[in-house]
């Protein structure tokens, strides 16, 4: 007979604290986990063609709100540790509040609708992605229980002293998780389980009543938690000496109420006006003040309306930007670091921005990152930090029960390239046979970089003698490589992608089976070029920068998480008009070969730039200071599948 939950909570709870334990005693080491900076993000969307702008360094000095792509497992490491080269301390203890609304439906269908000019087109999650989810829900509730536990700790490690966590969950494993909750920050720390009454129409239903609710769990993590009561929407209402008279002499509808105007409550307001101000109250004095209604624990808020194109961004699981308001203005103060590690559409970034609170969120989604970063800039936040962290293919390499270790998973994707090992010393490079063509496999541990490729061209010429070309074949890839690509002789050095789901595919079929299916395809990286940037001089010692986009190379739509059907539809835009894949745009007019400031931004579904909205424009007009030397500017890309590639052009002197 199968075991209960109930019996499996403690193995659920072992196993997570020892995971953790693994992870804080990594944080005492060398080997940390850091965040990579993808863009400094200064919003100032296209509106009209034309930018002027200042152009702001990034010092590391000052605070910078933050959304980071990755696992929020490794999120959460990373700001443990912090970054001081980007200005962020260590987050142990430093957030006030952190409200999650992790997934909780293990029937959801996560495929993204895209689109596109003519069609639409139904992309599946990435690969990391569907690893996670896959992941969290094989065993059942088991799974998703063992995913939350140790992020949970991680959370209550990042709380300060009087910061609270709410968890935003729904009858399908909410009760568990509150057994969850009371072992992590104990049971004396719970405040509150919030009953949010969403209001939508749910139809007829025979077996049950309709579901229109869902639970927040609130907890402390110390005893004296950040807590701002809250009253309900009715306005303050205020009554003077002038309208107090008015009520004594009959008019009952001064106050909101209908009290006689001989009840003792309202004497005994004035009499004890008199009493402590020793004096009669004048025309300015409030002798009343009528409040609204404090609010309880459960909350009437209705979900986000379909129809209100305001708040509505197409997010399926979208919360109400009033849900999040509550929630912030009751347990943090202004300036307060507010958290959100499932970030999905960005609410609780782009709540906190507008109350005047600090944030930091993140999403493991490609899309929600996506759609997160373009409503953080349509609703013209300070400038942010946007960042990745890609640990995600050495921890599936670790969860691998049959390629422990590196060197025999690099023998296996030489084999699937057609290679054969050089000899037993170096595992990670081979030789095709009868060529002079050398094959370096990466880590799957590391990120591909210039630095990596710069290593490739030093070995074409010198390692064994020399060799006529080197293949390069990596898992993940730094957001500039593709810029480094093009300075390079493709007949001496080729980079490919390893493709994603390898190890996947190789927990499901013997790598033999795969080299006779030809089912493994390494593919090139996409890149973005733009025209020769025109410059044109104005007065005021400043210039006149048009960039204009020139062409997208996208990768091999065969390792596009796509189907059959959806690849066809996409093989026509690459053909025809690649271009109009692009998602996202953003310029560096002064590059520093350091750190991407996105200092312009043109997107698709652009609010203020309703002249095509499924396109994005193709030219950047920005006025910016003038400079007496070459100037670099750097164009960053993002695809509708969510990948990046960078260019950099030079102007003259």
């Amino acid at each position: 007979m199968p075991q209960s939950l109930i019996e499996m909570l403690p193995k659920v709870v072992s196993e997570g604290k020892k995971e953790v334990e693994k992870i804080l005693k990594r944080q005492e080491s060398d080997s940390k986990l850091l965040l990579q900076t993808n863009e400094y993000v200064l919003p100032s969307k296209d509106r009209s063609g034309l930018f002027r702008g200042e152009i702001k360094k990034l010092t590391g000095k000052e605070w910078l709100n933050r959304l980071v792509y990755g696992d929020n497992l490794f999120v959460m490491q990373a700001l443990l540790s912090g970054d001081e080269s980007t200005g962020l301390p260590s987050m142990r203890g430093g957030i006030d509040l952190i409200y999650i609304d992790p997934p909780f439906d293990s029937k959801a269908d996560y495929r993204t609708k895209i689109t596109l000019p003519g069609f639409d087109i139904e992309q599946k999650p990435a690969v990391i992605e569907q690893f996670a989810y896959s992941d969290t829900w094989k065993e059942g509730t088991v799974s998703y229980l063992k995913m939350l536990y140790p992020r949970l700790v991680l959370m209550k490690e990042l709380l300060s002293e009087q910061g609270s966590i709410y968890v935003h969950i729904d009858w399908h494993v909410g009760h568990y998780v509150k057994l969850m909750l009371d072992d992590i920050f104990g049971k004396k720390n719970f405040r509150n389980e919030i009953i949010w009454h969403f209001q939508t129409y749910q139809g007829q239903v025979k077996a049950y009543f309709p579901r229109k609710h869902n639970n927040i769990f609130i907890y402390s993590k110390g005893t004296n938690p950040i807590f701002l009561l809250q009253k309900d929407d009715n306005p303050e209402q205020t009554i003077d000496f002038t309208r107090w008279n008015q009520f004594l002499n009959g008019n009952n509808e001064i106050t909101g109420a209908n009290y006689p105007k001989t009840d003792s409550r309202f004497m005994a307001y004035y009499n004890r006006f008199v009493k402590e101000n020793h004096r009669n109250p004048g025309p300015k004095d409030v002798i009343l003040r009528i409040e609204g209604t404090t609010i309880d624990s459960v909350w009437d808020i209705k979900a986000v309306d379909p129809k209100n194109k305001d708040e509505r961004i197409g997010y399926i699981t979208q919360k109400p930007e009033a849900l999040l308001e509550r929630i912030i203005k009751a347990s943090s103060n202004e300036n307060s670091i507010v958290a959100d590690f499932f970030g999905g559409s960005g609410t609780t970034a782009s709540v906190a921005e507008k109350l005047g609170r600090r944030w930091i969120t993140s999403d493991i989604g490609k899309p929600a990152c996506m759609i997160m970063r373009k409503r953080l800039i349509d609703n013209d936040t300070k400038p942010f930090l946007y960042h990745a962290i890609g640990d995600y293919q050495r921890e599936a390499f670790l969860a691998s029960s049959e390629y422990k270790r590196i060197s025999d998973l690099a023998k296996v994707v030489l084999a699937l390239y057609g290679a054969m090992p050089i000899d037993n010393e170096h595992a990670n490079i081979g030789q095709i046979r009868k060529t002079k063509t050398l094959v370096y496999v990466d880590s799957p541990n590391k990120i591909t970089s210039a630095v990596t490729i710069k290593r490739m061209l030093e070995m074409r010429s010198s390692f064994m003698g020399g060799w006529n070309k080197v293949i390069l074949l990596g898992w993940q890839f730094s957001y500039d490589i593709s810029d480094t690509l093009r300075t390079i002789n493709n007949s001496e050095c080729e980079v490919l992608v390893i493709p994603p789901d390898l190890i996947d595919l190789l927990k499901k079929k013997d790598y033999k089976d795969l080299i006779d299916s030809g089912q493994v395809r390494f593919s090139s990286l996409q890149y973005i070029t733009v025209k020769t940037p025109k410059v044109t001089p104005l007065p005021q010692n400043e210039e006149q920068l048009e960039i204009e986009l020139d062409n997208y190379v996208l990768l091999s739509p065969d390792v596009l998480p796509l189907d059959d059907k959806n690849k066809e539809k996409v093989q026509k835009i690459i053909a025809e008009n690649p271009i109009d894949l692009i998602e996202y745009w953003s310029v560096d007019p002064d590059y520093d070969d350091m750190t991407f400031r996105s200092l312009w931004q043109d997107y698709r579904e652009n609010k203020d730039d309703d002249r095509d909205g499924l396109r994005i424009v193709r030219k950047a007009v920005l006025n910016v200071p003038k400079l007496n030397k070459k100037r670099k500017i750097c164009v960053k890309a993002v695809d509708v599948f969510g990948f990046e590639s960078q260019v950099v052009a030079e102007t003259g002197e």
